[in-house]
């Protein structure tokens, strides 16, 4: 398999802006080997938010690719801080947040979203790790998916 950087060109991804905090904290830190990186939502290439609610003015197929932009967003803010994606062994924790109605149930199959495209990066065996989806009232700036996650550095 290819290396994380170059699987990029092969899918012809294209990365968001590395989002800027929006309050008092890191976008991600290092300590040790691990990177954690602070919740990110679903950032355009051209800057702006996917905004709206799953199950209202979103529908499950929205909230996943919403998700999947939230993945992309993580990757520019890790490509952003370390220099390359090559420095990342593996994904450990995904914790995805869902805005949705009440009534909606399918919060994992939104996050599959970024899951899926971890997948992608990293293949089945480094890139899925551990994770919980959970179901959110609101989330900031009326977004309907925010993602926090934590890697591994390669040796």
């Amino acid at each position: 398999m290819s290396t994380p950087d170059a699987r990029i060109q092969e899918l012809h991804l294209t990365l968001p802006p590395a989002p800027k905090p929006a309050g008092v904290y890191k976008p991600c830190l290092v300590v040790d080997r691990f990177v954690y990186v602070s919740g990110h939502g679903p950032y355009r290439a051209d800057g702006s938010m996917i905004t709206g609610r799953i199950g209202d003015t979103l529908s499950e197929d929205d909230g996943k690719a919403a998700a999947r932009q939230v993945g992309l967003a993580i990757l520019a803010t890790l490509r952003s801080h370390l220099g390359s994606l090559d420095k990342i062994k593996r994904v450990v924790k995904v914790l995805g947040m869902v805005a949705a109605t009440p009534d909606f149930q399918k919060h994992p199959a939104v996050i599959n979203g970024c899951s899926e495209l971890f997948s992608q990066i990293w293949g089945i065996e480094l890139g899925v790790g551990v994770r919980s989806a959970v179901g959110m009232g609101s989330l900031p700036s009326g977004i309907p998916v925010e993602i926090e996650a934590m890697f591994e550095l390669a040796d």
